[in-house]
């Protein structure tokens, strides 16, 4: 890579100029370092950069963005960042400095979020670029893209339905998909993107990248850093490695044992239902007991807002028939209202037992510390939230006890008033269990040898 030098400062590596050939004309010329040279050869669909901070991603994403226009022609693209206060800081400059001030390929029309090509204006083939924001998906929804650049995936105002919507406008004409980020949290970036790839999907290439890998980062500012900051907190913003932060509520899921694919649930297993109210976000989790173990598996989610009680309860009726459903928990407790609402539709619902959030967040706990409870890898929402559920953290990156973005996670609150409305007596271990409801139902014995071979069974 080049090397750009000024009196009394350190080198620095340039990452693109303009060279005059020797006809006069101008070209620009990029000095790709090795994650972004990897990256700009991959092959794959959906080429996924997980990095470190300051390894070039946003610098990099408007040149791949514009190689994919320069292959595909006329048509709509989109650049798509987690919330709009990013996108006029960090991508849209960068976008506007390459595609405007470089190349001299159009204009950024700051009204309308887009930059339309000069084709367009000289009647020749013509291209544009929509801008968009995660916390916006409608913002896209209009456009048939050919291909898509996502920066900052990892950040959790990039929401699943984001991802879905640049997956719809890219699927007529199966587009390839550029997503750049640092990592911040666990959540469906990782069930949905980087899990998949470690499985093989052939789809997807995720390339990591340490901050170093950028040649013109300080390694006195990493090893500062390094020596600073928590071992999660360094793994996660300088190396692009996934690591369970400090305050991760849920940090006794184990997603080695616990996630699996799904499987045909016996049709004599009872059925249990716990429920988030709310006119956006009605929220609601399917459960199974085996009646020999007392296990639960997680096998269903629905999250749907601006319908009535009556409209969700029929979807739940629906959803649910030919099921075993023995008891159908939710909401807190002054929520009486949705309760009895509910109820009227044919769909009763009782209030938890449990109402502490607290006291009810340990009994899900208690739960995945003893690998008890089970999810179908299917259920993307649930497992996004699982991975996602977090406390804030005070100044020292420690955790409190207050809950990070609480409103988001309808989901952990079914679980919560489902679960703690129903805890097994659980025995020592290498002992027979008994698993017994709080409403008194013996659910059976079964060994613990038998148990772990039921469990390797379904999860092959």
């Amino acid at each position: 890579m080049k090397m750009a030098t000024k009196p009394g400062v350190y080198s620095t590596p340039v990452f693109r100029e303009i060279v005059k050939g020797e006809d006069g004309t101008e070209r620009l010329l990029l000095h790709l370092h090795e994650g972004q040279t990897e990256a700009w050869n991959s092959k794959k669909r959906f080429v996924m950069v997980v990095c470190g901070t300051q390894w070039g991603k946003t610098s990099f994403g408007p040149h791949w963005l514009h190689r994919e226009i320069v292959n595909r022609g006329a048509g709509d693209y989109l650049a798509v960042t987690a919330t709009f206060p990013l996108l006029k800081l960090k991508m849209q400059p960068e976008f506007v400095y390459v595609f405007e001030t470089l190349l001299r390929l159009g204009t950024w029309k700051e009204g309308d979020k887009v930059f339309e090509s000069h084709e367009r204006e000289r009647g020749g083939p013509s291209w544009r670029v929509i801008f968009g924001s995660a916390t916006n998906p409608e913002s896209i929804e209009s456009a048939t893209a050919n291909a898509a650049w996502c920066d900052e995936m990892g950040q959790h105002q990039f929401q699943r339905q984001a991802w879905e919507a640049v997956l719809r406008r890219v699927s007529i004409t199966q587009g390839r998909i550029l997503g750049t980020t640092t990592l911040y949290e666990f959540g469906w970036f990782k069930t949905e993107i980087y899990d998949r790839w470690k499985a093989g999907d052939p789809d997807i290439e995720v390339i990591q990248g340490d901050s170093l890998v950028n040649p013109a980062f300080p390694r006195e500012e990493y090893e500062r850093a390094k020596g600073t900051l928590p071992r999660w907190k360094f793994n996660l913003f300088y190396r692009g490695m996934y690591e369970k932060p400090a305050g991760l509520i849920y940090d006794a899921f184990d997603e080695e044992v616990c996630k699996l694919r799904r499987f045909a649930l016996p049709a004599e297993w009872p059925r249990y239902v716990g429920h988030d109210f709310g006119p956006n976000n009605t929220g609601a989790v399917w459960y199974a007991q085996d009646p020999g173990t007392g296990y639960l598996y997680a096998y269903r989610e629905y999250l749907a807002g601006g319908l009535s009680a009556f409209d969700h309860a029929q979807k739940f009726i629906q959803m649910s028939q030919g099921e075993n459903i023995v008891r159908r928990v939710g909401g807190a407790n002054f929520e009486d209202g949705w309760r009895e609402s509910f109820t009227a539709a044919g769909w009763p619902i009782v209030k938890p037992r449990m109402r502490e959030v607290e006291a009810g967040i340990n009994r899900v706990y208690g739960w995945h510390q003893q690998n008890r409870l089970f999810v179908f890898a299917d259920l993307v929402g649930y497992l996004d939230e699982k991975l996602s559920y977090s406390r804030q953290l005070d100044d020292n990156y420690q955790p409190t006890m207050a809950i990070d973005n609480k409103s988001r996670f309808h989901l952990m609150d079914a679980e919560r008033y489902m679960i703690s409305d129903f805890a097994p007596e659980v025995l020592q271990a290498g002992q027979e269990v008994h698993a017994v409801s709080n409403w008194g139902d013996s659910v059976g014995r079964t060994s613990r040898r038998k148990r772990l071979r039921d469990r390797k069974r379904w999860s092959a």
